[in-house]
């Protein structure tokens, strides 16, 4: 995950670097909406089948995500100031850490909370498909608030489930490689959604 964290800040900080990429990135609306539905398209090809890849596919692909989203994720530098994204990466990190040592550590079945996270991020779903016409700022600063809290909590339970789902005695196997990957692509997801959200509710757009 971290691994994948890099790639991402990498990429979106070498785009940063020539802001005239992003803009010819997002005046290219034939590439970059395809970015986007590739990046789709991507994670839910390696979510759905890590367990049945090759283990280098597996680890090429979650990397060329990251890649990938580093790339896309870019246009916030054209929104945001260079100094809000950077405390909100690392207020993101602070939270995420402790959401997942809280996850990792607590003997509480986080299942109900798991599963009322994932009714409130269908929520968030269909409630910005909605705002893509609609354009309303509180139903984005709603999906923003709502977001950083179903996020938080998702974190913590991913961590649980992945901690409870790890199989013992395949240390070093095929298995356990994409195993780590599968888990890796999880909380990877949850942070890049956390780091988002707290930014459309704190970060600072230029003038």
């Amino acid at each position: 995950m971290t691994l994948g964290l890099a790639v991402t800040g990498g990429c979106a900080a070498y785009m940063a670097s020539d802001p005239r990429m992003i803009v010819a990135l997002v005046q290219t609306k034939f590439l970059f909406y395809g970015l986007l539905i590739a990046q789709f398209g991507l994670v839910l090809w390696l979510s759905g089948w890590v367990k049945t890849m090759d283990v280098g596919t597996a680890r090429f692909a979650f990397l060329f995500y990251s890649a990938l989203t580093g790339v896309t994720m870019s246009v916030i530098f054209l929104v945001y100031t260079r100094a809000s994204i950077a405390s909100t990466f690392f207020l993101s990190a602070g939270m995420f850490g402790i959401m997942s040592a809280y996850g990792y550590a607590t003997k509480t079945d986080l299942t109900s909370m798991g599963n009322f996270c994932m009714m409130g991020l269908l929520g968030i779903i269909l409630a910005s498909v909605v705002n893509w016409f609609v354009r309303s700022p509180a139903v984005e600063w709603a999906t923003s608030i709502i977001g950083v809290i179903v996020f938080t909590g998702l974190t913590a339970y991913d961590t649980q489930k992945i901690k409870e789902s790890n199989v013992i005695g395949n240390h070093g196997s095929d298995e356990d490689h994409k195993e780590a990957i599968g888990g890796a692509l999880t909380l990877y997801l949850d942070f890049i959604n956390l780091f988002l959200s707290l930014l459309r509710l704190t970060g600072r757009r230029r003038d």
